[in-house]
Parts: structure tokens; C-alpha cells; sequence
């Protein structure tokens, strides 16, 4: 068992006596790792509690820069970090709130011929992508590579999100087949967002990757949970694994990555 210091124990003070994690759950949490994809709406907050929870190895991935608009919701971002690499800025903060967490950077776009390599080695990974082709690569290739991930996605006051664990749960494509025609769907930078659903979607994200590792609670598999901000209404809504699914049905017809046509975002981040 890992000895914690004096330090430790009074950071995680708070997990430790969570009689459902405790300082098992805790080593778990430092001995974990998780990518993040996307360091904006819900990467920020994702970034943000996953290293404050404790999560020994972060990575994160996004090939943007800061924009002044992106402040209103991506909250690991400043004013000062305006034209900085996304992934930089968050790594600051997460730094900051705590400096003794291995925190990897990835300042590029996934691909399909760099998302499987990226992705290995890591136990849980977080989309927080603002576009269809990137959520369906990050499906796939997790599915591909069994690694258990979290999908998400807002727009105007709207958010939803499932865990998939790959082969026992519904996968994103068991329910979306493929991505919809481009300009389809508006972007927030046409239809807008209310900031704080980035944080309230962003945080359940983080809780689910925590959950999967401390093996707390029930996950949202085979689960779509959607909301509402404006009347606060919260669903779920049951997703069944496809024995027809091309990528994790009996006979998928989806064997290699590919990168699809850029569309318009689902549901930004």
C-alpha cells in the first residue's frame, strides 16, 4: 500500500473519509490516468477536478489556442492566457491547484493515424470534443483499444452525456450511426451557449472518471442523461448495446479509423 505524506492525507482528506473510497480509493486516484480530448468548455472543468481529486496522470489534448470569447465558459483559462495554447494554460492551473500530478500536454488535433497511439495507456478518457467527425474518431478508437471514456456535449442550455465501457456497454454509435451532413447542426459560435452548462456537464464528466476508478456507484452506461438548464428538467434515457452496431456489434463492418468529413459541432464544448 502507498505510504501518503502528511501532506497528502490532509488534501485528500475529504476522500479519505468517504467510507465508499477511503484511502484505497485514494492510492487508486494517484495511481490512475486519464485523457482528456478537448480543453475547452467541459475539458476545463474536467481538467479542474480531476486534479484537485488526485489523478496521478492527466493528459490533454487540444490544438487551439485561447480566444477571448472562449473565457466566458472555459474556465482554466485567463485573460492574461488570450493567445496561449489551450493545453498550456490548463496545464498552469492544474498545476497550481496541484503541483505533484503528472500533467501530459498534447497540442494538436486527433487524427485517426495519432488517436490510438495517444490513447493507449491510459484507463479513462474524457471527450470534451466540439465537433461530430472527433467524437465518433474518439468512439471508435476507444472502443478499438477497450479503453472505457465519457462522452459530452452542450449547446445554447442544453448538455448530455454517457459513459461507454467498451463490448458491455452501449457504444455512441449503438445509438448515432454516423456523423449528420455538415452545417446540420448550429455551432455555439451560431446558436450560443450559457456558460455554466460547460460546468455542470463538464463536472459530472469528471465524477464518472472517478467513479470508474475508485469502482463507486453506478455509471452512466447504457444511459443517455440529457438536461435543461432553463427549467432545470434532467432525463435519462436507456440505450441498449446493438447486436447490429458497425464498430461493437456481432459483425462490424467498422474495422479500421477514418477520418470523416469536418462537421459542424453536436453539442460544443
Amino acid at each position: 500500500m502507498r505510504e501518503f505524506s502528511p501532506e497528502q492525507l490532509e488534501r485528500y482528506s475529504r476522500h479519505i473519509l468517504l467510507q465508499d473510497v477511503g484511502v484505497e480509493g485514494q492510492e487508486k486516484l494517484l495511481d490512475a490516468s486519464v485523457l482528456i480530448v478537448g480543453a475547452g468548455g467541459l475539458g476545463c472543468p474536467v481538467a479542474m477536478y480531476l486534479a484537485a481529486a488526485g489523478v496521478g496522470r492527466i493528459g490533454i489534448v487540444d490544438g487551439d489556442i485561447v480566444d477571448l470569447s472562449n473565457l466566458q465558459r472555459q474556465i482554466a483559462h485567463f485573460t492574461k492566457d488570450v493567445d496561449v495554447p489551450k493545453v498550456e494554460s490548463a496545464r498552469e492551473k492544474m498545476l497550481a491547484i496541484n503541483p505533484d500530478l503528472d500533467i501530459r500536454t498534447y497540442q494538436l488535433n486527433l487524427m485517426a493515424d495519432n488517436i490510438q497511439e495517444i490513447i493507449r495507456g491510459y484507463d479513462f478518457v474524457i471527450d470534451g470534443t466540439d465537433n461530430f467527425p472527433t467524437k465518433f474518431l474518439v468512439n471508435d478508437a476507444c472502443v478499438m483499444e477497450n479503453i472505457p471514456f465519457s462522452h459530452g456535449g452542450i449547446l445554447r442550455f442544453d448538455g448530455q452525456t454517457t459513459t461507454v465501457v467498451p463490448h458491455e456497454s452501449a457504444c455512441y454509435r449503438c445509438s448515432f450511426r454516423k456523423p449528420p451532413p455538415p452545417d446540420a447542426v448550429p455551432t455555439c459560435s451560431q446558436a450560443g451557449v450559457l456558460g455554466a452548462i460547460a460546468g455542470m456537464l463538464g463536472t459530472i464528466q469528471a465524477a464518472e472518471a472517478l467513479k470508474f476508478i475508485t469502482g463507486t456507484g453506478t455509471l452512466l452506461t447504457n444511459t443517455l442523461l440529457t438536461f435543461n438548464a432553463k427549467n432545470m428538467d434532467f432525463k435519462k434515457i436507456k440505450l441498449r448495446k446493438q447486436s447490429d452496431c458497425p464498430l461493437c456489434g456481432d459483425n462490424p463492418s467498422i474495422t479500421e479509423l477514418v477520418d470523416a468529413e469536418q462537421a459542424v459541432c453536436e453539442l460544443k464544448g
